[in-house]
């Protein structure tokens, strides 16, 4: 199963490092520009593009990111079997709605 994990945690780094460059690119572009909070959310409420865009950022992050504290828990807390599962798997489900609840809100949905 840890040879799984981690070779799950590699790929969602994989897809997130572009995701990583576009979302740094926009905050330059939007923060260069002198867009108010209010003129970005009038881009980007309704845009399916964005929308399909962040909602895979948020899947890849809730996946990558608990892998990553389940180790830390491990390997500095302990933590072993079904528990350390558990608190993973409640992470991500946790990351998982808590993000898309942003998409959703910045989305217009």
């Amino acid at each position: 199963m840890e040879m799984k994990l981690f070779l799950l945690q590699r790929l969602t780094a994989m897809i997130m490092v572009p995701f990583i460059f576009v979302h740094i690119g926009v905050i330059v572009y939007a923060v260069r520009g002198g867009l108010s909070a209010e003129e970005i959310l009038g881009r980007t409420q309704g845009n399916w593009l964005w929308i399909a865009f962040y909602s895979l950022f948020v899947i890849s992050a809730s996946i990558h990111a608990p892998i990553g504290i389940r180790k830390v828990l491990k390997e500095w807390a302990g933590m072993r079997g079904r528990t350390l599962n558990l608190v993973a798997l409640v992470l991500g489900l946790l990351f998982l709605v808590l993000g898309l609840r942003a998409v959703i809100a910045v989305g217009g949905l």
